[in-house]
């Protein structure tokens, strides 16, 4: 029986039965289309022949219809592009009620286009000497932004070398007689200057240039040469320009728009033909608002398949500028606490600055989200806007509402988010209301971010990440793909631990503390997820980054299952603070630097990090020691990008949007996933290693048409032995398939490598792809003329005049960080009296570490690690130059040392023994020598030593190949 049949027979009464009736009346569409549409009408029926002709009346009559409180409402946009006048604002007004929704959406097929941009046309040639163009666009607007066939262009520009100008408190200096012409510009007050420095990227306006003096306008310059990585004092070398001058406009993909003329100028790129191109010019800022009060919040809204687009951000080119900190955060207006010679006194930090940062502002979105609940964005396209794409739950300084935080069940999913200035989401606020609020319900809560696509964004605003979100209560990030951005990927939290409970000793150092409480309860960051998602390309021109980055603690916070690839800096970085996260079977694959790092330095609480399963080509972590500071660090795999362990294969082929959001197949991320091994990896000369495939599919259908070969080089052999691999694979299942590799009978050096490359095809679904597995097996000589030792497995190997040690070792060193004497050693017993010389040359090492060594060495007893004194080495790094390493104090670890930069091998090294005392040396010919650190006493040091050739690869259970010539004793 219906519910309406059952309410008229009087069985359901009360308030179930008017939410019953409530139901069983017909949901409402309203249908809108642009402006000039035919049959378009505000007077009309709003349905799909008689469309209404603005989005205003739509939703006048989609807030009378949910006022209503008994049905979903929906607004249906055709196909199209809304320009918009003013950005659309919805409150409590317009939210669904009683468990209703109101969503508006893209009808069936159309993609409607809202945009906040007036299209350019009417271009004709204004210099034909340098091909620029120019049409009349009105005045009354500026503009920051313009967008040409979809690509943010570049506004006018002069780069600025570093001496060029010399830099002071009001401004700078020009040094450089051909920037002369500065002087004699016109509209000097809408000129920028641009630098690009480390995390920061900052913008100032000029006020005035007379002659060679550049006065720029304030408080901008005030406060971007106040605090950290300032632009007198960048934390790397700096990139300056100057903008915004028809002068600059002299490179293809440059504008200038002349505000008072109404002029835009415009040098086309190479083939751009302006009568057909699409050139859209930003009137706007923002072009959504969804927000209320935190007594009446806007509620149960969707919005679905529309693209936003067309706006601008105008503050930088105000007297503020861009005074930007980090990740989107600047300071604005004048600083109360800023000393008279700050220019100097706080050129990196200072107490003045500590009272600044409860100040600082964030940038607006073009779509904000504030005191509301139930939003949902779906399907959505963010592109070509002026800042940052959505804001969700920023400080009320970054919404036109006024009220900022607040923010409840938001999700975002299945959205894109591109080409604009800004970075595609930010999530929380920064100031003092986010982390621990004055009302609890601006606390912003569960929010969900999954399946979008953020790349090739923040473009003009470089420090800006893809994802970022500060301080929210259960955050999840999942399943997102990121690539191509400037800076970090994905980035969560704030605060640097100083808003922490008990504080952080570092900020307590600073000042911080005379401008704002310790707090003694936790912030409302909390139970964040970082998961599943697609990582790459990141890090690309700013620097302090990572593809994921943390702030600060997050009490039962995870980071699994993510593949970051091909970063320009760090995997994981957990900076200032960071606290209570876990990160597990995560995959890193071509991180330039560590796969993570913890900046514990300074007094920061940085730790209670747990990291465990974990994949990397890079092996390199620092910061995290285990069972230091509370953190957890176990069972994670170095690897190699051509050979993947199957748990990595599953975490890559899994990363990224899924379901209806996952997009076409990609043939670097298949579902079927092979990893080799052989036993053994070295062998001698003549002998047999067994190499096995593992195949298995890790993806949701059967894979078919299975075949597999094997490669090896010239005079290496590889038979298959056992069952082959048979065509059909079902998913979840996997099977081996094994050769027998023989080495040639001699080699003539000391290790032969033989690549051997497993190629494997298939067919899954309608897709066929082809994957290669490699990974190298070593021939051995025997070591017959000297001893060899590992205090870790290692193997030995020489031919002629020429050695050869595989071995591992986390390093040879003792300091705060642990004790560690891990090396494989070839050596002569008691070949070193109290004179002796001990020389050879260090022809080639693979670079497992920065900080893997390989030299000569002397020790009483060299097969004693870890317990024999008179322990000195003379080592070369891959990347640390040449280091001189002694025992100081007798207990049989390295603790002392002296280095030289820029030496790499090959490189000749040289230990001098005198009795008690041992000096280091370095050659790069073997014949001019250069000491290097002190002459040391070694305690303990016996008549006669051991002597002889160590290698550690500074690289836990990764084997390196570390190669010498012309070992000689001489005495």
């Amino acid at each position: 029986m219906s519910a309406a049949l059952l309410i008229a027979a009087g069985l359901i009464v009360g308030p179930v039965a008017a939410r019953a009736e409530a139901t069983a009346r017909e949901d409402q569409t309203i249908v809108v289309a642009p402006a000039g549409t035919k049959n378009a009408d505000d007077k009309g029926p709003g349905s799909t022949g008689r469309p209404l002709a603005t989005l205003e009346e739509a939703q006048r009559r989609a807030r009378q219809a949910a006022a209503e409180g008994n049905r979903d409402v929906t607004v249906e946009l055709l196909d199209g592009t809304y320009r918009l006048t003013a950005p659309l604002r919805f409150d409590a007004a317009d939210s669904g009620r009683n468990g209703h929704t109101v969503t508006w959406k893209a009808r069936r097929g159309a993609k409607p286009v809202l945009s906040g941009a007036k299209p350019v046309t009417g271009w004709v040639l204004d210099d034909a000497a340098t091909g620029v163009y120019k049409a009349q666009v009105g005045t009354g607007f500026d503009s920051r932004q313009l967008y040409v066939d979809g690509v943010l262009a570049q506004r006018a520009r002069t780069k600025l070398a570093r001496d060029d100008i010399t830099l002071n408190a009001t401004g700078f200096t020009v040094n450089n007689p051909g920037l002369a012409y500065l002087a004699t510009l016109p509209d000097q007050k809408r000129i920028d200057f641009q630098a690009m420095l480390s995390f920061t990227n900052r913008f100032a306006p000029v006020q005035s240039i007379s002659r060679s003096t550049v006065v720029m306008q304030q408080p901008a310059w005030d406060n971007n040469t106040y605090g950290y990585d300032t632009i007198q004092s960048p934390f790397r070398t700096p990139t300056f320009f100057l903008l915004n001058s028809r002068k600059f406009l002299d490179e293809p993909g440059e504008w200038y728009l002349d505000t008072s003329a109404g002029t835009l100028y415009y040098k086309p790129l190479a083939g751009q033909d302006l009568s057909r191109a699409r050139v859209e010019l930003p009137r706007l800022e923002s072009l959504l608002q969804v927000g209320g009060t935190y007594d009446e919040p806007a509620r149960n809204l969707r919005f679905e398949g529309l693209t936003f687009t067309g706006t601008t951000w105008l503050h930088p080119s105000t007297a503020d500028g861009y005074a930007n900190q980090q990740t989107g955060t600047f300071i604005s207006g004048v600083q109360p606490h800023r000393p008279a010679d700050a220019f100097t006194s706080c050129a990196v930090g200072c107490k003045g600055f500590e009272g600044a940062r409860n100040g600082w502002a964030q940038a607006p979105a073009a779509v904000q989200v504030s005191a509301a609940e139930n939003v949902s964005f779906a399907g959505d396209t963010f592109v070509n806007l002026g800042s940052v794409g959505l804001g969700i739950g920023n400080d009320a300084n970054a919404h036109a509402s006024a009220v900022g935080l607040g923010a409840h069940k938001v999700t975002v999913t299945g959205s894109t988010f591109t080409a604009s200035a800004g970075g595609g989401i930010v999530v929380g606020g920064v100031r003092p209301d986010a982390h621990h609020p004055s009302n609890p319900r601006m606390v912003n809560s569960d929010i969900k971010i999954s399946d979008n696509r953020v790349y090739a964004t923040a473009l003009e605003y470089l420090d800006q990440d893809a994802i970022f979100a500060s301080y929210v209560t259960r955050l999840t990030i999942e399943h997102n793909y990121v690539s191509d951005m400037p800076y970090t990927g994905i980035g969560v939290g704030f605060g640097w631990g100083a808003n922490d409970p008990g504080g952080s000793p570092e900020y307590l150092n600073r000042g911080l503390y005379d401008f704002q409480p310790i707090y003694d309860t936790p912030t409302t960051s909390s139970d964040v997820r970082v998961v599943g998602n697609h990582v790459r390309n990141v890090i690309q021109t700013m620097n302090d980054a990572g593809c994921i980055y943390t702030l600060s603690a997050m009490p039962r916070s995870t980071i699994d299952e993510n593949y970051c690839e091909n970063s320009g800096q760090l995997g994981l970085y957990f900076d200032e603070g960071s606290r209570y996260l876990s990160a597990n079977r995560n995959v890193f694959v071509n991180t330039a630097g560590q796969w993570a790092h913890a900046n514990n330095q300074n007094g920061n609480h940085t730790g209670n990090l747990t990291l465990t399963g974990n994949f990397a080509t890079n092996p390199a972590i620092t910061g995290i020691v285990n069972g230091q500071r509370g953190n957890v660090t176990r069972d994670n795999t170095a690897i190699t990008s051509g050979n993947l362990p199957i748990a990595a294969s599953e975490v890559i082929h899994k990363a990224g949007p899924t379901g209806q959001y996952r997009g076409p197949a990609d043939p670097q991320r298949p579902p079927v996933g092979a990893y080799l091994v052989a036993e053994p990896v070295s062998l001698n000369a003549g002998g047999t290693s067994t190499v096995t495939a593992t195949v298995a599919n890790i993806g949701n259908s059967p894979a078919s048409d299975l075949r597999a070969r094997i490669t090896v080089p010239e005079r290496w052999q590889a038979v298959p032995i056992g069952e082959p691999l048979k065509p059909d694979l079902p998913a979840g299942a996997s099977a081996t398939v094994s050769w027998k590799i023989t080495a040639p009978g001699s080699v003539t050096t000391p290790v032969a490598r033989a690549p051997v490359t497993m190629s494997l095809t298939f067919q899954a679904g309608r897709t066929q792809y082809a994957l290669k597995r490699s990974l190298t097996l070593t021939a051995l000589n025997p070591l017959t003329s000297l001893k060899g030792y590992g205090s870790v497995p290692s193997r030995f190997a020489e031919a002629g005049s020429a050695y050869a040690i595989l071995t591992s070792g986390t390093d040879i060193w003792q300091d705060g960080g642990g004790s560690y004497d891990e090396y494989g050693a070839i050596y002569q017993d008691d070949a070193a009296g109290t004179t002796a010389t001990v020389t050879a040359r260090v022809t080639e090492m693979d670079n497992t570490n920065s900080w893997a060594k390989a030299g000569v060495v002397i020790r009483n007893d060299l097969t004693a690690a870890a317990s024999s004194p008179g322990y000195a080495v003379m080592v070369v790094t891959p990347g640390n130059g040449v280091a001189f390493q002694w025992d100081s104090n007798g207990n049989g670890y390295l603790d002392s040392f002296g280095t030289a930069s820029g030496i790499k091998a090959p490189a000749w090294v040289r230990l001098v023994r005198s009795g008690n005392e041992v000096s280091g040396y370095y050659s790069t010919n073997g014949t001019d020598w250069i000491k290097v650190g002190p002459t040391a006493t070694l305690p303990g040091i016996a008549g006669t030593q051991d002597a002889g050739l160590i290698a550690t690869s500074h690289a836990a259970g990764v084997t390196g190949q570390f190669s010498f010539s012309d070992f000689t004793v001489s005495t």
